[in-house]
Order: structure tokens, then C-alpha cells, then sequence
């Protein structure tokens, strides 16, 4: 890649001297002299090989190349600007990304509204979002790659924090044999039909969690394409009732009459790295996960008006 003929200083220099309408303006805002000021913009339009400003009477004005340009290198000054705020913050212990892995069940609504209030205290500190299905989420936890992990699982060696159960449903197109039953259904009429199951994506030690050792099982990759099986009629499951709403209200899908287990409510858990001290933006995180985790999937969101501080160590 060939090498930049003209600096960041040069372009911050023109920027000065169209935004204070001048030379010895843009000398002032600068400290610098205005014969500086004036071989800065000469040299750089040697180095461009284009005109960038023409002189109307007392006053710089940009030429249609200048315009283009002057536009462009707003953003370059503007990313070098904030490429050295955030080196600046990871001196002062301020990550540079934050690692979370979280179990496909947990509605992304309350994922959303954290990161939304993450975003303006990150500092440029990216978030590295990854979507496991249960052991999926403990084989990333124990590997070392995660910084935070939302799972339901009880996961040996962590202590995970609690957050809200989620809310799962026995579900079964309108249509299906076993509404057509009229009666309660027992453990025994679930075994006779074909059950979906979205697939661990561990890789240790994966789970048959939530299968009752139905004669036919299908398994699936996630819980999307398990929500769609079922509303066309292939089969029964347990979704989590955020993720089937419409479902339900457009008659898609109808809770099954179990005479028991119809509802589970796994708890939540946030867990945190034990490889790895906690930098500031993760401990914000941390926090927004906590506050939005609290709130109904339907609560409507705010932004805060006092932002979560936390101190380098």
C-alpha cells in the first residue's frame, strides 16, 4: 500500500482555515504563524496536485475538489481522533472489546436495550455478541474465550449471577393430533408423537435436555426453525413464549393441555471469566445486563439520564 503524501496535521490545518474563514484565523486557532499556515495549504495542494482553495477578496474559499476532499478528510481526522481517545483508555485499563456468548433462549430484546446503553459509555470498546444453545454456552465459558456468559445451565466451577427465568411452553399447531385428543395429555400420548429438539451445540458433553424419549425426534439447529416445524404442524415442543408470541395470537400455535409440566421457567444465570480481571467496560456491561434483565419484554425503553461509571484499576 503506498504511503500517504499528506498528514493528518496538513488536513486539520485546511479544516481550520475554512472553518474560521482565513489564514490568520486559522493561524490564531492554531498557535502557529500565518506564513506557516499559508505553506501548510501551498504544500498540500503540490503533494494533491489539485487546487484546494481559491482567494475571494479577503476570504479562503474552498474550489469543488477542496469541497470533495475537505468532506472526506473530516472522518480520516475524526477516526485518528478517536483511534487515539480509545489508546488512551486502554492504557488506562479500558478494554478494547468485551467477549459475551449467550444461550439462544434469552430474548434479544433485553440484549438490545443493554447494548443500546452501552453504547455511549463504551469508549469504542467493541462487543463480541456469540449465540450458543446450552453446553454450547459452558464449553465457551471453560475455553477461555468468553469475558460474560448468559446461560441457564448450572455450569461447575462459576458463580453465576442470577437473572430472570425464562418462560417455556409446550406448543402444538391447532391441528395436531394431540389437540384433536379433547382431553388432557399425558406423558404417554407425548411419547407417541414426534417431538422437535433444537440441537446442543456443545461439543464435551452435549444434552438431550427437554427430550422424553419420544419414538420420533427431529432435531434442529435453533429455535427459529423449530418455531416454524411446529407451527406447520410437524410435531411439539417447549419455545420460550417471548419467541412464539405472534404464534400464539395468530393461532399458529396452542399451548398442549399437559396434566403436568406444561410451563418450565429455567432460571438465567450471568457468569463472568475466572481468567481474566474485569476491565471498567465490562463491569458496565455487567450492570446494563442486570437493570435491563429486570424490566418485561414489553416495558417500553429509555435511555438513562445518569450513565454507569466505573474506575480503572
Amino acid at each position: 500500500m503506498k504511503a500517504p503524501r499528506v498528514t493528518l496535521d496538513q488536513w486539520r490545518t485546511l479544516q481550520a482555515v475554512v472553518d474560521q474563514g482565513g489564514f490568520a484565523q486559522a493561524a490564531e486557532l492554531l498557535h502557529r504563524s500565518q506564513s506557516s499556515i499559508s505553506y501548510t495549504v501551498a504544500r498540500m495542494q503540490e503533494q494533491l496536485g489539485v487546487p484546494l482553495l481559491r482567494i475571494d477578496g479577503r476570504k479562503a474559499v474552498l474550489t469543488d475538489a477542496g469541497d470533495v476532499l475537505l468532506r472526506r478528510s473530516r472522518h480520516l481526522v475524526k477516526q485518528a481522533s478517536q483511534l487515539e481517545d480509545l489508546a488512551h483508555h486502554m492504557e488506562q485499563g479500558w478494554e478494547a472489546e468485551v467477549r459475551l456468548v449467550v444461550d439462544a433462549a434469552y430474548p434479544n430484546a433485553r440484549l438490545v436495550r443493554a447494548l443500546t446503553a452501552f453504547m455511549p459509555q463504551s469508549r469504542g470498546c467493541r462487543v463480541r455478541l456469540r449465540e450458543e444453545v446450552l453446553s454450547g454456552v459452558e464449553d465457551v465459558l471453560n475455553e477461555g474465550v468468553a469475558d460474560l456468559a448468559i446461560s441457564a445451565l448450572n455450569i461447575p466451577g462459576f458463580l453465576g449471577a442470577e437473572l430472570s427465568p425464562i418462560e417455556f411452553i409446550a406448543v402444538a399447531h391447532p391441528d395436531h393430533a394431540l389437540h384433536r385428543l379433547q382431553r388432557t395429555i399425558t406423558h404417554e400420548d407425548l411419547q407417541t408423537q414426534m417431538q422437535v429438539v433444537v440441537r446442543d451445540s456443545g461439543r464435551q458433553q452435549p444434552r438431550d435436555a427437554g427430550w422424553l424419549g419420544a419414538e420420533q425426534r427431529w432435531t434442529v439447529g435453533s429455535l427459529a426453525t423449530s418455531a416454524t416445524f411446529i407451527s406447520n404442524g410437524l410435531g411439539f415442543a417447549w419455545l420460550p413464549k417471548h419467541l412464539i408470541e405472534r404464534e400464539l395470537k395468530d393461532g399458529l400455535l396452542k399451548p398442549l393441555p399437559l396434566d403436568q409440566g406444561c410451563l418450565r421457567k429455567p432460571l438465567f444465570y450471568l457468569y463472568t471469566s475466572k481468567d481474566k480481571t474485569l476491565g471498567p467496560a465490562t463491569q458496565i456491561l455487567i450492570e446494563l445486563i442486570k437493570r435491563f434483565d429486570q424490566l418485561p419484554l414489553d416495558a417500553h425503553y429509555a435511555a438513562p439520564e445518569a450513565t454507569l461509571e466505573a474506575e480503572a484499576d
